[in-house]
């Protein structure tokens, strides 16, 4: 069983995210023996923002194209193939302003690619992913989960649910800790309900545990 690490938080060893992002591989992998863990750290080596030149993948097979956009389908080939390759892959994702860290996102655009992850049918837009299990590590300064309006706000967990699922992902699972930043008996009470969930969604026999609230 493969499974792939990936961090986005920019905050280093302050990163809530990514301790709960380790706490879960180890979790995982003592509950799932022969684990191989390939780590990818998004804001130490981002992949660009999409551009003209990133959009290499898109281009019909043969295409001619300059170095700078056979250097950037390099990398979205790299990280689309290492995606595909998981069986796991477990994502922090901290709230950055309503959503998801930029870093994040660029490796979104790299991997959601036609014919790879997904493709167009006269049905409708086809998941080619399947058959993966995603944990999402999800930390947020505030409360999102336990109003309506705190729902409408965030575009994090609500939105890798989507992207995931258009990939075709259905085992969608989230280790949330939310209200770190109020005071340390709300963070204290967030990182006791995030390792009841690290607990949950690891176990040999968890299902999707946790869907978006």
């Amino acid at each position: 069983m493969k499974l792939l690490h990936i961090d986005s938080s920019i905050l280093a060893d302050n990163s809530v995210s990514r301790k709960l992002t380790a706490q879960t591989v180890a979790e995982w992998s003592a509950n799932h023996t022969g684990t191989t863990v390939e780590y990818l750290d998004l804001a130490a080596q981002a992949p660009s923002h999409l551009s003209a030149d990133s959009l290499g993948f898109r281009l019909p097979a043969g295409s001619d194209m300059s170095d700078v956009q056979k250097a950037e389908n390099a990398i979205s080939e790299a990280l689309v193939q290492q995606f595909l390759d998981a069986d796991v892959i477990v994502v922090g994702a901290p709230l950055y302003n309503f959503s998801i860290p930029s870093q994040l996102k660029s490796w979104i655009d790299r991997v959601a690619q036609v014919g790879r992850t997904f493709q167009y049918t006269a049905t409708g837009p086809k998941g080619l992913a399947g058959g993966k299990t995603v944990i999402v590590a999800s930390t947020r300064g505030g409360m999102y989960s336990t109003s309506e309006g705190g729902r409408a706000m965030e575009h994090q967990e609500s939105y890798l649910q989507t992207v995931f699922g258009f990939f075709g992902v259905t085992d969608v699972r989230f280790v949330r800790a939310e209200g770190l930043a109020m005071g340390d008996a709300g963070k204290a009470q967030a990182l006791a309900s995030a390792d009841s969930d690290i607990k949950s969604v690891t176990a040999a026999n968890a299902a999707n545990v946790k869907a978006v609230a």
